[in-house]
C-alpha cells in the first residue's frame, strides 16, 4: 500500500489519479486537491491526512491552431500555455485572472485546472465570457472512484447535464479534473483605451453604461476611485480590434462622452498594463486586509460601496461596468454582515470573501449562501458525484 499511496499523491499519469481517488473513496479519506498551490488561499481551509497533488500531470496534449482548440493536462502550467499561444498570436480569450500577488504570493504561477476549478475570469467577461464559457470538454475522477468525459473538441448542442460545466468554479469538490479541452481565439491586433479623469464613483457608472450601450464594442470599463488611482480617479474603456478600427471607434466615444470632462487615450502599451493591474487586483497587493469579490448589478455597484462606506473603513475599485467590486474591508474584521447586507439592499448580487487569514476563513461563510431550492440542488449534486465528500471537503460549504 505504501507504494501505491505515493504514487497516488502525486500522480503522473490519468490510470494514478484514479487509484489515488479509488483508494481515498475505500477509505473515506479526505484529499485537498492542489496543482501549484497558488489558489490554496481561496475558500474555506480544507482539513484533510492528504494532498493529491496535480502538478506532475502535466502537458499540452493537443493544439490545433487552424481549429481554435488546444487540450493540456490539468496539472499544466498557465505559463506554459501562454506562451505555446503567444507562438501563434492566440490567447485564452477569457482573461485568466492570476492573484498570486494580491493573496501574497508570487505572479505567474497557476494552472490549467485550477483556472477551471476556481472560474475566476478578468475584464473582458463582458464581451467574451467567462472561464465556463471557453470549456469544450474534460476528462475527471469523480468523488466514487469513476472516470467520465464530457463535451469534446467541437461547440455542439448538450443534451442532458453539461458536466464541463458543472465542474467549472466547483473548487475542486464534485471531481479531480485530468484533462481538459478549452477554445482559443485569435489576439486583437491592437487595443487602446480611453481614459476618463476626475469622475465620481456614480458619474462614472453613468459614464461606463454609455459606452457599453454604444456601438463602440468596448471590452472592458473599470473605474478606479482617487485613492487607488494614484492621483486622479480614473475611468477606463478598452477597445480592441483591427488598429483602423480602434482609431475611428475610440474617436468616436470619446466624443459620445465628452460631458463628462478630461479625457486622453491610452497607447497599446499602457492600456495593457493598465488593464494587467484591474485584472489581478493589483490595488490591493503587498496588504494583508480582508477583500471582498462582489457580484451585482452594475448600475449599483457605486450604491452599494457607499452604503458599506458609511459602516467602515474601505476602499474599492470597480470592474465589468461597475458590476464586479473589489472591495478591502480596513478595519480587519471582514465585516461578512455588512458587506452582504449591503448587496442586498441594493439590488442584489453575492459577495465572495477572497482575501482573510485562515481563522476568519473558517469562520465567517466565505461564499455567498445560495437560495433553499438551489442549495438543496447543489447538495444532490455533490451527493451524486462525491457521495462520502473525500474532494476538497469543507472547501466551499462547511460541514
Amino acid at each position: 500500500m505504501s507504494d501505491v499511496l505515493e504514487a497516488d499523491l502525486h500522480p503522473k499519469t490519468n490510470d494514478d489519479v484514479l487509484a489515488a481517488v479509488q483508494w481515498a473513496a475505500a477509505e473515506e479519506m479526505p484529499l485537498e486537491i492542489i496543482g501549484q498551490g497558488s489558489k490554496r488561499a481561496l475558500g474555506r481551509p480544507t482539513q484533510t491526512a492528504h494532498s493529491l497533488d496535480m502538478s506532475g500531470l502535466s502537458g499540452v496534449t493537443l493544439f490545433e491552431p487552424e481549429e481554435l482548440v488546444l487540450s493540456a493536462k490539468a496539472g499544466t502550467p498557465l505559463s506554459e500555455i501562454h506562451a505555446l499561444l503567444d507562438e501563434h498570436n492566440q490567447e485564452l480569450q477569457f482573461e485568466p485572472v492570476d492573484l498570486g500577488t494580491m493573496l501574497g504570493g508570487a505572479a505567474g504561477y497557476g494552472t490549467l485546472g485550477g483556472l477551471v476549478s476556481t472560474n475566476i475570469c478578468g475584464p473582458r467577461r463582458l464581451k467574451s465570457g467567462s472561464v465556463r464559457d471557453h470549456i469544450l470538454g474534460i476528462t475527471a475522477v469523480s468523488g466514487r472512484g469513476e472516470v467520465f468525459k464530457s463535451g469534446g473538441r467541437v461547440v455542439k448542442n448538450v443534451t442532458g447535464y453539461d458536466l464541463a460545466k458543472g465542474v467549472t468554479g466547483a473548487y475542486g469538490t464534485l471531481a479531480v479534473l485530468t484533462d481538459i479541452i478549452v477554445k482559443v481565439l485569435p489576439k486583437s491586433e491592437t487595443e487602446q483605451t480611453l481614459a476618463l479623469y476626475g469622475l465620481s464613483d456614480a458619474q462614472a457608472s453613468e459614464a461606463m453604461a454609455l459606452a457599453m450601450g454604444s456601438s463602440a464594442e468596448v471590452s472592458g470599463a473599470a473605474h478606479l476611485p482617487t485613492n487607488l488611482a494614484n492621483s486622479n480617479a480614473t475611468t477606463l474603456l478598452r477597445l480592441e480590434g483591427f488598429a483602423p478600427s480602434v482609431a475611428y471607434r475610440i474617436e468616436a466615444l470619446g466624443k459620445l462622452l465628452a460631458d463628462f470632462g478630461t479625457h486622453e487615450r491610452l497607447d497599446e502599451q499602457t492600456s495593457k498594463a493598465q488593464w494587467w493591474a484591474v485584472r489581478d487586483c493589483l490595488p490591493f497587493a503587498g496588504e494583508n486586509s480582508p477583500v471582498w469579490r462582489i457580484s451585482c448589478t452594475p448600475s449599483e455597484g457605486h450604491r452599494i460601496v457607499e452604503t458599506i462606506k458609511a459602516s467602515t473603513s474601505a476602499d474599492a475599485f470597480y470592474d465589468w461596468q461597475g458590476g464586479l467590486i473589489w472591495l478591502q474591508v480596513n478595519e480587519g474584521d471582514a465585516k461578512a454582515d455588512l458587506v452582504r447586507s449591503s448587496v442586498q439592499v441594493n439590488g442584489g448580487g453575492h459577495a465572495t470573501l477572497i482575501r482573510a487569514d485562515a481563522t476568519t476563513r473558517q469562520s465567517v461563510p466565505v461564499f455567498q449562501r445560495q437560495a433553499a431550492p438551489l442549495a438543496a440542488l447543489s447538495k444532490r449534486y455533490r451527493e451524486n458525484f462525491d457521495p462520502n465528500g473525500i474532494l476538497n471537503p469543507g472547501r466551499m460549504v462547511g460541514a
